[in-house]
């Protein structure tokens, strides 16, 4: 199983020697009229990230207020484009497996912070159908004030005497209704793979986009980067170890 992106950048997320061999009447779908339907799968994952910012959270607020400034630029190397007032349609990339292949297409609004809580979720696209596939996304964000001494990363004092805690949780559900040929092999092997590949592809695009932001919100402040310990990304997947994943990729741009 492996993901493509737009930056012609993969990664291989299924040992090869594990993946079952399919037979040649499992690799040709039959005629249509013998079809039958199969019940669809849904694949999920769950992670919590933060980051570090050197400012107070009024200013992180209104950087992150005016979305439609840095959203489109910072979600590079996926393709993003205006949806209304809060709204974006993102193209991930290619990602599949044993032949299968899906180029997930999903819109997300991000709500006004209510009670200091951002709410970011999918919704419609309008007058678009998914090819055979459903996304479910949602992700709450706080801000904390903290004082540089208590973070976990080496701020330094004299760059702003308080940091802003940026925190989050998210969710990622996706929904296929598999072409016939693939249902020949075992829904353990599909159900374990499918989980396997959207947790890596959270962990490819979520510390990249963390890095972009911050790094955009600290040069129009025109403040030093924070190091890369600031940037966080746990699993809360039960199946999945819960260490902490950095962008290393991204760090090396710095």
């Amino acid at each position: 199983m492996q993901s493509q992106f737009a930056d012609d950048r993969s990664f291989q997320s299924v040992d090869q020697t594990q993946t079952p061999e399919l037979s040649s009447s499992a690799q040709t779908e039959p005629p249509e009229d013998t079809e039958t339907p199969h019940t669809s799968f849904t694949f999920e994952t769950h992670f919590q990230g933060c980051m570090g910012m050197y400012s107070p959270p009024d200013t992180v607020a209104e950087y992150l207020d005016a979305h439609e400034g840095w959203f489109c630029r910072c979600a590079q190397p996926m393709t993003a484009e205006p949806l209304g007032e809060n709204g974006y349609i993102l193209t991930v990339g290619q990602f599949g497996a044993f032949g299968y292949e899906v180029e997930p297409k999903m819109a997300v609004k991000l709500d006004p912070p209510q009670n200091g809580v951002y709410e970011m979720y999918s919704v419609v696209i309008p007058d678009y159908t998914p090819p055979g596939y459903d996304v479910d996304y949602h992700a709450s964000m706080t801000l904390a004030e903290m004082d540089p001494s208590d973070v976990q990363w080496k701020a330094k004092p004299q760059v702003s005497p308080v940091v802003t805690q940026v925190t989050w949780q998210l969710h990622l559900g996706v929904t296929i209704q598999f072409p016939q040929f693939i249902y020949k092999l075992p829904n353990h092997i599909l159900q374990k793979t499918g989980d396997r590949v959207l947790s890596q592809i959270v962990r490819q695009i979520s510390p990249r986009l963390t890095y972009k932001v911050q790094k955009d919100f600290h040069d129009r402040m025109q403040l030093p980067l924070p190091p890369k310990k600031s940037r966080k990304l746990v699993s809360l997947n039960p199946t999945e170890d819960s260490e902490t994943t950095e962008n290393t990729d991204n760090e090396q741009q710095q």
